[in-house]
């Protein structure tokens, strides 16, 4: 009896060790295949533009990654930005862009972000709108110029 108690003791403490061993190892990891979004830039500067200027920019992206890029949403901050982004697959290498169209009948500082979602390493990407928007110009009344003396 207490040769099988013996042996039952050195055989769990060898399944321990070889146990804390196998922990010890660096797991192998299969590389999984997936999309990467790289922006070409994250901020659009309109600068100053007046009332009524043409508010669309576009953000160029590449996926860098070794999958598909799918682009599930794209929000803007406000009502005021629209964002339309393309909704099939972007292949590996390939290239596409979101379109921004800002409302530019308000007056004043832009700055507003366009959270962009996808399935992508880096599935959250935030772009940014700025700049400033002045009043419309005036247009003065056209003078009389044709050599007719003025009528009071």
């Amino acid at each position: 009896m207490k040769k099988v108690i013996s042996l039952l003791m050195v055989l769990a403490l060898v399944m321990g060790a070889m146990a804390q061993n196998d922990a010890a190892k660096p797991k192998k990891t299969k590389k999984v295949k997936t999309p990467e979004i790289t922006f070409e830039s994250l901020v659009h500067d309109y600068g100053q533009i007046n009332q009524g200027d043409n508010g669309e920019c576009e953000f160029v992206f590449k996926n860098t990654g070794k999958a598909d890029l799918i682009l599930t949403n794209c929000r803007s901050s406000c009502g005021c930005t629209v964002p339309s982004w393309p909704k099939d697959p972007i292949a590996p290498g390939k290239k596409a862009a979101i379109k921004v169209k800002y409302n530019t009948q308000r007056i004043g500082q832009i700055n507003k972000t366009i959270t962009v979602e996808s399935n992508a390493v880096n599935d959250r990407v935030v772009l940014k709108i700025t700049g400033n928007i002045s009043p419309k110009p005036t247009e003065a009344a056209p003078e009389n110029n044709s050599g007719a003396p003025k009528v009071n």
